[in-house]
């Protein structure tokens, strides 16, 4: 099986010394609802499957050290990647050191990997509305240190639900609305009370208003495109994709 077929990596002017890469679903041990690449521990996966997925994700990407899992709560929550041998509850994980995999996992979420111009800090955020709503993406670069000179860094966007799947009820809309009305961009009326949501551009606006203007990626859908996404969405019982992120 060809590169291409197992993982996805970022289109985007990174330093030669960064590393980034979405794995797909194929190419894993995992059978039925999970097949086949799923690392994900928490989704009713046989965990022995799991474990064996996590070291083929290792080998492939030849990974410096295991990546640093966390348990994902669809919060605001960022934390420095730190291999502890504890599941920290969070939804980001950021290091500056060389060798830290930051890692998160979705099936329709958004996952942003960050990297700084300079190669010297990384970042992997787990973003779906409730996370971008609560400003995950702000908090991920506080923690980072790196909010004045947010124009130093490079995001990309990658395989999330497209907009035309993402339906969403009116109070999600309004939520966002209440933060800011640029977010009305990011909503297209479905029917009464329903709005189809694009989380890409929920994720631009912030970005954007975070002064961060070097975007790249945003053209997946994990909700159609079954041979290489899981979606929730779209098989409820399902796997995950993980996307990481390393500097050497």
């Amino acid at each position: 099986m060809s590169k291409i077929e197992r993982w996805l990596e970022p289109d985007w002017p990174a330093p030669a010394n960064i590393h980034a890469a979405t794995t797909l679903r194929t190419g894993g041990v995992s059978n039925e609802a999970f097949s086949s690449l799923n690392p994900a521990a928490h989704v009713g996966d046989n965990h022995e499957w799991v474990r064996q997925n996590r070291q083929i994700i290792n080998d492939m990407l030849a990974l410096p050290a295991e990546p640093v899992w966390l348990e994902q709560i669809h919060s605001n929550r960022a934390v420095e990647a730190l291999d502890t041998g504890l599941l920290h509850q969070a939804d980001a994980s950021f290091s500056n050191h060389a060798g830290v995999v930051c890692a998160v996992m979705t099936a329709d979420c958004l996952p942003l990997l960050v990297c700084s111009k300079d190669g010297l800090q990384v970042a992997a955020i787990h973003a779906g509305w409730r996370g971008l709503l609560a400003g995950v993406i702000r908090n991920t670069l506080i923690a980072m240190d790196v909010e004045a000179r947010n124009k130093d860094l490079l995001v990309w966007l990658g395989p999330a639900i497209g907009p035309d799947f993402f339906e969403v009820g009116a109070e999600v809309r309004e939520a966002f609305l209440e933060k800011s009305v640029a977010f009305n961009d990011a909503f297209k009326q479905q029917g009464k009370d329903k709005w189809l949501a694009d989380i890409y551009q929920l994720a631009r606006i912030e970005l954007a208003a975070l002064d961060i203007v070097e975007v790249y990626g945003g053209s997946y859908c994990t909700f159609t495109d079954h041979e290489r996404f899981y979606s929730y969405r779209r098989d409820a019982q399902t796997g995950r994709m993980a996307s990481l992120i390393w500097r050497e």
